[in-house]
């Protein structure tokens, strides 16, 4: 898991103490969505404790064409707890993300 890597939990409290600054850039995060229109793809938990699958509607009205999927029994780290399911998402959006920017 995440936390059992060297270092990783001291970096983890970092972020989680400092996430007030994070908020503070959520407006000039979600203009530039808008303004830029990136190839998204969101892979969501739905047993994430930290934050709601309702998140991922707030990234949907700024990115209409993202990619959305949540997987139901993952919390907030999906990409360790269901790898496999995980990479399958990115190998299938990669080809529509890159065809899209040229």
């Amino acid at each position: 898991m995440v936390f059992e890597r060297p270092g990783n939990r001291d970096i983890q409290l970092d972020i989680f103490a400092d996430y007030k600054n994070n908020i503070a850039l959520y407006p000039a995060i979600h203009q530039a969505f808008r303004t830029h229109r990136f190839p998204t793809l969101i892979i969501w938990g739905r047993k994430d404790a930290s934050f709601a699958v309702a998140g991922a509607q707030a990234y949907r009205r700024d990115l209409p064409d993202a990619e959305l999927h949540v997987i139901d029994d993952a919390g907030h780290f999906a990409m360790e707890t269901h790898p496999a399911q995980v990479a399958a998402y990115i190998r299938a959006f990669l080809p529509k993300a890159l065809r899209r920017r040229t």
